[in-house]
């Protein structure tokens, strides 16, 4: 078969692929087509369709809020001096942006030291951790397994303990001290929350520096930080507490629960006593800013609320009555060192006994092995001792109310109580028996008997006594007794409104201890607090009701001009029981406080107290206590007076005395009186 083929006129031969050309350029265009109709469509989505939506995303900004903190309020005495104050000064402040890196913080951390130094005695070694992960992070993790399955809170572990292992942060220079402790403390902030970077000895220059670049150091700024002043001293420190510094920042146990009510970690709060008690009061309100921000720029601030003040408080302590009552106990405790080697030291509570109002509390610590005393007004509500016989009161009332005993036929014998395989029992003034007497139950107050108050212990525990013969009584006496003794306040907390108060101590009971009974009712087996001698005498005084001590008088609004405002809160009189009993067997407890200072019998134990005025009611203790094996007594007591219309209840207790002292207790009491008249009420306005 012949094939003809088409031969171009020029006689040259056509090359085959020529024909696809147009084809693939065909294909081309196509694709690019395709291309830009897809470019097209979608800048038609982003422009048209939803350009407003996406340009609002682009420009639109993220408020947040920024919290100042502002002057805590003010603490006053009775009579309106101001006991606690606030002392300004110049501060270096960071407020932390809502989107920064740890390489910004540590430039900015590394800037600022250009311009200011800090004291790094206090730098701790999670700082220097810190510090020292932000540019060697990624060589640290080389000698940690699995660093990068690890969690981050594990992770960060085992990267400080290899640092610290390693002494990688052990040499550090002054100035990267100095960074490490500024980075430390910006990196703990919340976004947006302000921390102090320095608030002491910051000089003009610092000043000046800082303002001239904080433009060049985000978030950076100067301002005001105000600490605690006392201008009139000192005295009362230990009973309102102490404010946390911004480098000790919350405290450790209540560090969540201060976060979740909107703390920054290193803000000031009251950690102690009243500071605490009244936290919410004194702190005020943060001033709240509102911070825009776009892409993590800080665009403008605008000041929402400017925040409030703390309110101020206004004590029931008369701060100069209390300074000279501290100065009594201590130069007391100061003064009888010398014969009483054991001494722990002295105590005093004076209060209202019809409104629970703390006049003072008072109290001196002598540590034995080194010989020092020390001011320690917090033992009076959170040390308990055995006081003794001034709890023979509440025994008596105890008698009365139970029916062992009447007013009209109280009287019982005074003489040793011999039981069966044990030493006798006696009161101080009849232990060999030569001084046996028949006592109401008012005398045997006037004498302090002990026989007396165990002889009412055996019959409401239902024992017929018979001298020689086994105790046999039932153990649950010492309910009976400490239920008595409670409705008191005796053994339990007084509900006084300072943190740390203990209810004291209980001696175990059963049959094994049924002869420690008989110790307790005359005041020689369970411990009581100082504060709760008080609320118990207060109980007598005003006729039966147990009221609530407490040392805040009132919360008043501050002020601009730096005097109290409106009262807020008047702290009223709270009720807490009642003991039943009548008019009677209230007159008999009275009664023979009364004549314990003021009878004519010979073994009354209050004498040294007759010669005060206005006419006082008493009752002294003595316990027999041990340090180590050396014997030791407490000496103690309980008054009020005016006797006829009490105004005031004055208690004391002295532990660890030495069995031959006397004096201390009864000397205390007077001395307080004289300032009690002196100071704080004038015997003029008496009813």
């Amino acid at each position: 078969m012949k094939f003809f083929t088409n031969k171009p006129k020029d006689g040259r031969r056509q090359n085959p692929n020529r024909s696809h050309i147009p084809f693939r350029l065909n294909f081309l265009f196509l694709i690019v087509f395709l291309l830009f109709a897809a470019l097209i469509g979608q800048l038609a989505y982003l422009q048209i369709l939803h350009g407003a939506m996406f340009e609002n995303e682009v420009t639109s900004a993220t408020t947040e809020t920024e919290t100042q903190n502002v002057q805590r309020g003010q603490i006053y005495d009775a009579t309106g001096r101001v006991l606690v104050s606030n002392k300004s000064s110049r501060a270096i402040v960071y407020t932390k942006p809502t989107h920064v890196t740890s390489e910004q913080l540590y430039a900015i951390a590394t800037d600022l030291t250009k311009y200011i130094t800090v004291d790094t005695d206090d730098l701790s070694e999670s700082y220097k951790v810190d510090y020292y992960l932000v540019k060697h992070e990624k060589q640290v993790n080389k000698h940690i397994p699995r660093a990068a399955s690890l969690k981050a809170s594990d992770l960060y572990r085992a990267q400080s303990k290899y640092i610290r292992e390693a002494n990688l942060v052990d040499d550090l220079s002054p100035k990267q001290r100095e960074v490490a402790l500024l980075y430390g403390k910006m990196n703990g902030a919340y976004s947006l929350s302000s921390v102090y970077l320095k608030t002491s000895g910051v000089t003009s220059k610092e000043m000046a520096l800082v303002g001239e670049h904080q433009s060049e150091m985000a978030g950076i700024s100067v301002g005001t930080s105000w600490k605690r002043n006392y201008p009139n001293g000192k005295a009362v420190q230990s009973v309102i507490g102490t404010v946390t510094s911004e480098k000790s920042g919350l405290p450790d146990n209540s560090l969540n629960q201060l976060l979740a009510q909107g703390y920054a970690r290193n803000d000031s709060v009251g950690s102690t006593y009243i500071e605490s008690k009244y936290e919410n009061v004194l702190k005020g309100t943060k001033k709240t800013i509102m911070a825009e921000t776009r892409n993590g720029e800080l665009l403008k601030k605008t000041t929402q609320y400017g925040g409030k003040k703390g309110d101020d408080i206004v004590l029931t302590i008369n701060s100069k009555f209390q300074k000279e009552v501290q100065d009594i106990v201590e130069t007391q405790v100061k003064n009888n060192l010398g014969g009483n080697p054991y001494m722990n030291g002295g105590y005093a509570v004076v209060m209202n006994p019809y409104n629970g109002n703390i006049l003072a509390l008072a109290g001196a610590t002598h540590n034995i092995k080194k010989g020092t005393v020390t001011e320690d007004a917090l033992g009076t509500i959170n040390k308990s001792f055995v006081m003794g016989s001034v709890v023979k009161g509440a025994m008596v009332m105890g008698g009365l109310t139970s029916g062992v005993i009447t007013p009209n036929n109280s009287s019982l014998v005074d003489s040793p109580i011999k039981i069966a395989g044990t030493p006798a029992k006696s009161s101080w003034f009849n232990k060999s028996g030569s001084g046996t007497m028949p006592l109401t139950a008012s005398q045997a107050l006037a004498v302090s008997s002990n026989v007396y108050m165990m002889k009412l212990a055996m019959l409401e525990a239902g024992f017929d006594y018979q001298p020689g013969t086994a105790l046999t009584m039932s153990p649950k006496i010492f309910q009976k007794l400490r239920q008595n003794f409670k409705q008191f306040g005796l053994g339990i907390k007084t509900g006084i409104d300072i943190p740390g108060e203990t209810s004291g101590y209980e001696g175990p009971g059963g049959k094994a201890n049924i002869g420690k009974a008989l110790d307790m009712s005359f005041g020689n087996y369970d411990a009581y607090t100082t504060i709760q001698l008080a609320q118990y005498v207060a109980m007598i005084a005003n006729g039966g009701y147990r009221i609530q001590p407490h040392i805040l008088q009132a919360i008043r609004e501050s002020s601009k001009s730096g005097k109290l405002g409106r009262t807020v809160y008047q702290h009223g009189t709270n009720v807490l029981g009642s003991y039943t009993a009548s008019k009677d067997e209230w007159d008999v407890v009275k009664s023979g406080l009364y004549q314990v200072v003021h009878s004519s019998l010979t073994y009354r134990t209050g004498g040294a107290l007759a010669d005060i005025k206005p006419e006082v009611s008493a009752k002294t203790g003595t316990a027999q206590t041990f340090y180590g094996q050396n014997e030791t007594t407490t000496l103690s007591a309980i008054s009020y007076a005016p006797s006829e219309n009490p105004q005031v209840v004055v208690v004391v207790a002295y532990p660890g005395i030495s069995a031959e002292s006397s004096g201390i207790n009864t000397t205390t009491v007077k001395q307080i009186y004289e300032a009690y008249w002196k100071d704080v009420q004038d015997t003029k306005n008496l009813d």
